[in-house]
């Protein structure tokens, strides 16, 4: 009935869509409902400074899967276009998926939600459940999904709809004639937009006197994408997004609860590492944005937009009530998912990507007052993210953005100006700095690109990948009216 080694354990990774970091309880923000993460962290690892690979989806959830910078895996923006029949074009065949080597390690396993790499209709190795979304995204009712390679319809609320997928795949995988572990991938829609009048509205009351602090609405950035007069990645009434995206994050909470809560019914929760994220962050009027890395023209990496919320538990295994501060990144997640599992990560760390699993694990009695380890002073003091011809470099205490060919350019001392406010890419007194970083992160990238798949060279502008990387029409053009505050 699954696994019961907690050494050789079941996986329930927990994936949502556009979720700032700041959108948790544990994180800080007294604002949003969000009991069951708050009790996850409690009881496991928060990761304050993780990052996503690319600020927005399809990318960045590529790289979670390959460990692999979009520059390798040929992913630079949104799919669109066919997505699903014979005519849909899987972008990553051929390359291997950190899910491939679970299989081959006898790992059953399964998909409830949104997949959005192309093909979505079609199971992919070692699946025995494939419950998943038609495209991106959609309303939150009726929504289009594929079920085992058949199309059918849920009227009910979606994010309910998955978390009931979920639980059933929990208890068909705890069934006695299935004793192999389960890796299920369980990808909330939520809280990506729609928002207002979307969610219970019993949840959205919740909010109904909330001032939204945590979300301060200044003024509109100067490279802010428009659409009919409002943000391309807000709705035009502000207060009714906020209310709608704060209650699509609490009821993405309640529904994970429930399978949660099935593990737990079922004698698995010690056997079981839950790992929670989103697949890139979120501004919601953060910056004077709305949106992610495509809320702007040129494309943003603000941390806003590139950190992502990150918690592992597993009670018992991984440390409880810890917060770890290390820059990782989702490049690493791959190998740390295997080392997990108790597999060799060394088929995920053919690219930039390195576990990071021994900052999670409790010390063993062998050394229980042993030091939870800290990472050596290596190439992971830095995080590198890419959005087509943007790339960035971050340490602590900077961060450079780097935009071929022509700039604008970006260089923060985030150790004086957390919030990027002050751009010093033209300050004499930070060019020795600034130099230092260029010449990193042009190393760093020529190191894991493939040349044909080389997003620096590619015309990304964050409205949409319609075919593989190279091939004519691949990036489309603007779908915004106008910029700078137009």
């Amino acid at each position: 009935m699954a696994s019961d080694d907690p050494t050789r354990p079941n996986i329930l990774f927990v994936l949502t869509d556009d979720q700032g970091p700041w959108a948790m309880g544990c994180a800080g923000n007294d604002e949003i409902q969000t009991p069951v993460l708050d009790r996850l962290a409690a009881e496991g690892t928060r990761l304050e400074n993780f990052f996503c690979v690319s600020p927005v989806c399809s990318p960045a959830r590529a790289s979670l899967l390959t460990g692999q910078v979009p520059s390798a895996h040929g992913v630079h923006d949104y799919l669109t276009g066919t997505h699903v029949g014979a005519a849909a074009t899987d972008y990553l065949a051929g390359q291997t998926l950190v899910t491939d080597v679970l299989a081959d390690h006898g790992y059953r396993l399964g998909l409830s939600g949104k997949w959005h790499l192309g093909a979505n209709d079609r199971p992919r190795k070692g699946f025995v459940h494939w419950y998943a979304h038609e495209a991106g995204g959609s309303a939150y009712h009726d929504a289009p999904m594929y079920r085992d390679g058949i199309r059918e319809s849920t009227p009910g609320y979606l994010t309910d709809a998955l978390a009931e997928d979920a639980a059933g795949f929990v208890r068909e995988a705890a069934q006695p004639d299935q004793p192999e572990p389960f890796f299920l991938s369980l990808n909330f829609t939520a809280p990506h937009s729609p928002w207002a009048g979307q969610h219970p509205p019993e949840v959205e009351a919740l909010y109904d006197d909330c001032a939204f602090a945590s979300c301060p609405q200044g003024e509109r950035h100067p490279w802010a994408t428009m659409a009919n007069g409002s943000p391309l990645g807000g709705e035009p009434d502000t207060r009714a997004a906020l209310v709608g995206y704060f209650a699509a994050v609490t009821a993405m909470d309640s529904a994970l609860g429930r399978v949660v809560a099935e593990l737990e019914r079922l004698g698995l929760r010690e056997s079981t590492v839950i790992v929670f994220s989103s697949d890139n962050g979120f501004n919601a009027g953060h910056h004077g944005i709305w949106g992610k890395g495509n809320g702007t023209w040129p494309l943003n990496l603000y941390d806003s937009s590139v950190k992502v919320p990150a918690i592992v538990s597993q009670p018992g295994r991984v440390a409880a009530g810890v917060v770890r501060t290390e820059l990782l990144s989702a490049y690493d997640l791959a190998a740390t998912l295997l080392e997990l599992a108790g597999l060799d990560p060394s088929p995920m760390q053919t690219g930039p990507g390195r576990s990071f699993a021994p900052l999670l694990l409790t010390p063993t009695d062998a050394d229980a007052d042993a030091a939870a380890p800290a990472l050596e002073d290596d190439e992971r003091v830095v995080v590198f993210d890419e959005y087509g011809p943007a790339r960035m470099i971050r340490s602590r205490d900077w961060k450079l953005v780097h935009r071929w060919p022509d700039g604008p350019h970006e260089l923060y001392h985030l150790a004086a100006d957390p919030g990027e406010r002050v751009n010093l890419v033209d300050d004499p007194a930070a060019q020795e700095v600034r130099l230092r970083l260029a010449d990193d992160l042009t190393s760093w990238f020529a190191r894991h690109v493939v040349p044909e798949r080389d997003g620096q060279q590619l015309p990304v502008i964050g409205t949409g990948q319609a075919a593989r990387a190279g091939e004519p029409d691949a990036f489309q053009g603007p779908l915004w009216d106008a910029v700078s505050g137009g």
